[in-house]
């Protein structure tokens, strides 16, 4: 049997650090000097993050974030399975970086048709990780120190700290919103850009505006006449425009969303960005595209291949199979694309009856999966307090949750901290659910009412 002749290599090196003035205990090595990139600095809290803790502790039920209960339609899930355990085992390996051929082909048609344009799959369309990596790929191949992107308030949350990240000042224009005369409920179409304003905010330092329309949170649906306001400024200025258009199939009231790239001299300074979580309500999934020229597009390839490079080869399969089927019905009864709008639009109407008939006056959506709601008729509930740091809204939906098990989202989240307190007393919810689901929610809004009523 052989025997160590002399010390451990463990033994040698722990010697070998002592001697140089090293402590042996690692929990005494530690490093002092800073190790957070500046680009971080002040980006590292996020509202999901608190809320989605808050929804998953306290609520019986969930309106806050934007996500379906409801599964994908069979068609798409049957692709998965296919996909995924056919005979095509290459579907389990890498496809091509910038996104699998059969995707970007069956997008290049697609969205060639709706844009009345040839587009070259290899060129003009570009495969994402959702379309969160496509923002940030946007803002990262475009945005230098010192360049300004404006951005419509309230917006989706990320696209402040994506601007920060890449060194560029977000540039804040707000949607005010009119009250309409006819003592109806409020529009999303009631919100609406000044165009002096708008156009006070562009300046030689001005790279990019960011247009949502549909809008999250609102749910506003730009029209063609706003949209030739904001095209006329990107054009005098020669700005860039990043259209996030995720919910561009989810638009209600018989109202039509116009993509600003069809707009006159647009397509050459837009990139358009869209998502299968969205369209076919899985955002599990994971898979975002970009649409544009390909001088811009290119930018966004080496963003892509150097950060996440690979986006999964059997979801793009399912969602490129799901596309190809949504081309053969375009426009017919039977496409999802026209079924899914209709059964969303009588759950969005669903809850404004229930929200308006407790006091909450919500604001009617054109579109996307979420409509906002006056809570000024609750201050009784939860009162303000003065000089509070946190907008009234965030207390209320925190209160909320925890005293009526009733998640939200305060739009504040929405607003940059400038602006935060100015629209303080709404709140968003989410109503892309199960029938199961919003009844629940009518059940909490119910009793609250009776509570009031009879306290």
């Amino acid at each position: 049997m052989l025997r160590r002749a002399g010390p451990s290599l463990r033994h040698f090196l722990l010697e070998r650090k002592n001697s140089a003035g090293y402590s042996s205990y690692s929990g005494e090595a530690k490093m002092s000097r800073p190790v957070q990139a500046r680009r971080l600095e002040g980006i590292d809290k996020n509202i999901w993050v608190e809320f989605v803790k808050l929804a998953a502790t306290y609520s019986t039920v969930n309106l806050g974030q934007g996500f379906p209960d409801f599964p994908p339609p069979d068609f798409l899930k049957e692709a998965f399975v296919r996909a995924l355990s056919g005979e095509n085992h290459m579907l389990h390996q890498y496809t091509r970086a910038f996104g699998h051929p059969p995707l970007v082909k069956i997008l290049a048609q697609f969205f060639g048709k709706l844009l009345g344009r040839d587009l070259d799959p290899m060129t003009n369309v570009m495969v994402t990780v959702g379309a969160y990596q496509a923002l940030f790929c946007c803002f990262q191949a475009f945005v230098d120190d010192g360049d300004e992107v404006i951005i419509i308030e309230p917006f989706f949350d990320c696209y402040e700290p994506m601007v920060k990240m890449a060194g560029g000042m977000p540039v804040f224009v707000p949607l005010r919103p009119k009250a309409p005369k006819d003592g109806k409920l409020m529009s999303s179409a009631d919100w609406q850009l000044d165009p002096a304003e708008l156009a006070s905010k562009f300046s030689e330092r001005t790279k990019a505006i960011v247009l949502n329309s549909p809008n999250n949170p609102l749910g506003k649906v730009f029209s063609r006449g706003e949209l030739e306001v904001i095209a006329d400024l990107c054009v005098k200025h020669d700005v860039l425009c990043i259209s996030d258009e995720v919910y561009e199939w989810l638009v209600y009231d018989g109202k039509e969303h116009i993509r600003i790239a069809s707009l006159q001299g647009m397509w050459d300074r837009t990139v358009i960005i869209g998502s299968a979580g969205k369209t076919f309500s899985a955002t599990g999934w994971k898979v975002g595209w970009t649409v544009g020229p390909n001088r811009l597009l290119q930018h966004l390839c080496t963003v892509h291949q150097n950060s996440v490079y690979h986006c999964a080869t059997v979801a793009q399969e399912a969602v490129a199979q799901g596309f190809q089927r949504e081309l053969k019905l375009y426009g017919k009864p039977e496409s999802y694309f026209v079924q899914l709008p209709k059964e969303l639009q009588q759950k969005r109407d669903w809850l404004v009856q229930s929200l308006d008939a407790v006091g909450m006056k919500p604001i009617i959506p054109e579109g996307t999966y979420f409509l906002v709601a006056d809570i000024s008729e609750f201050k009784s509930d939860v009162p303000d307090v003065p000089d509070s740091d946190e907008p009234y809204d965030s207390r209320f939906a925190k209160w909320m949750v925890k005293n009526k098990g009733l998640a939200a989202i305060p739009l504040s989240a929405f607003y940059c901290g400038a602006h935060k307190n100015n629209y303080n007393h709404f709140i968003r919810f989410c109503f892309a659910k199960e029938e199961a689901t919003l009844k629940a929610a009518n059940d909490i809004l119910q009793k609250w009412k009776r509570e009031k009523t009879n306290p």
